[in-house]
């Protein structure tokens, strides 16, 4: 077991992914809010946790889309909470900037929304996400929004092309490709289940124009529940304009209704995150098996060895090696230079001496 580092505090600069918000964009997006729909129960998880805390690279996976918003400069976040409200409301007693509105019943998407309608008073637009897709980029929030706002749209949702959309609410567009709406799989004809066009539920709203929809919306469909997708449908009759635009990844856009899928969605992020590094000067050497922390920092030509784990925020310098087997954990600052190796494993913690 070779030690050659003491934990110190470092001054590493901060990534974020995508180009920060300049000055004007902050000024545009202080009239946004964010409405992040989180009251799900997660049924066919088998699960006694609320949906959104289930955790993605060790954070709960409601975490990622809060920190993609605020990344796209959107700083006021209103989450709608329902199933195990209190742990997820414990769960971000750090985060005094949410604004926390309670769904009592679950009675659809729409729903969800109505909920926020006096949440939402004082905001020019609103984007609508869920808080179950961890996977969601700052820069398709950014696009989303700047698109919204260029066309004076009423609406303005993200699709993607997907080459199985079962399960996904289809993209119904005319022959010239106009939006005609959206429709849900579950209501859809076996000719419009053929569409590979899907709905991610990525939307930016004018929350007086969404107000106005939300009153007319009815659950006239195969759940009996209020789909926010009946919004659209209900704008374009009242002749406002509402635009989609295919710009999400399909990769981004795994839906989580199962452990086998938040295992593969684990994996996403975890290649993801590593390969941001690789292209950032750091060599890791088995991809597979090392786990970093999205908030973590690496310094430039540090190799990180298979099995090794850096979580939270825990900063490593340049030049290190660090591994196999070992846990660099939440806190720890190590400086540059240093190797951290250790056969049978080992963590690494803040406060520790080496």
């Amino acid at each position: 077991m070779v030690w050659g580092a003491a934990l110190i505090e470092k001054n590493l600069e901060p990534r974020l992914e995508g180009r920060g918000a300049d000055e004007e964009d902050l000024k545009a997006m202080s009239r946004t809010c964010a409405v992040i729909l989180a009251a799900g129960k997660g049924t066919r998880l088998k699960t006694e946790w609320p949906k959104v805390l289930h955790e993605i690279s060790g954070r709960p996976m409601l975490a990622f889309v809060i920190d993609a918003c605020r990344a796209a400069g959107i700083d006021d976040c209103i989450v709608v909470v329902g199933h195990g409200r209190q742990q997820v409301v414990d769960s971000f007693a750090g985060d005094k900037r949410l604004k926390w509105v309670d769904q009592t019943e679950q009675k659809g998407t729409g729903h969800a929304v109505m909920v926020c309608r006096e949440a939402m008073t004082g905001y020019d637009e609103a984007v609508i996400l869920c808080g179950d897709g961890p996977l969601i980029r700052a820069e398709t929030i950014r696009g989303l929004v700047e698109t919204h706002r260029n066309a004076k749209a009423a609406a303005t949702l993200a699709t993607a092309v997907l080459e199985d959309a079962t399960g996904y609410g289809r993209i119904h567009r005319d022959k010239g490709g106009k939006l005609l709406g959206i429709v849900e799989h579950n209501d859809a004809t076996p000719e419009q289940r053929a569409i590979r066009e899907v709905n991610p539920s990525y939307y930016c709203f004018n929350v007086e124009k969404l107000k106005w929809a939300l009153e007319r919306i009815t659950p006239n469909n195969a759940k009996k529940e209020y789909y926010i997708t009946d919004v659209f449908g209900l704008l374009l009759a009242d002749g406002q304009r509402v635009d989609a635009i295919t710009s999400v990844p399909p990769e981004d856009i795994f839906s989580i209704n199962s452990r086998r899928d938040l295992t593969l969605v684990n994996r996403v992020m975890r290649d993801r995150v590593n390969n941001r590094w690789l292209d950032s000067g750091v060599t890791i050497v088995d991809p597979a098996t090392t786990w970093i922390d999205p908030r973590a920092e690496i310094g430039a030509d540090t190799i990180l060895y298979p099995n090794t784990h850096v979580q939270g925020r825990a900063q490593i310098g340049s030049n290190c090696r660090v591994g196999p087997c070992v846990v660099v954990a939440d806190g720890a600052k190590i400086v540059d230079g240093a190797t951290l190796a250790a056969s049978a494993g080992a963590i690494i913690g803040s406060g520790v001496k080496c």
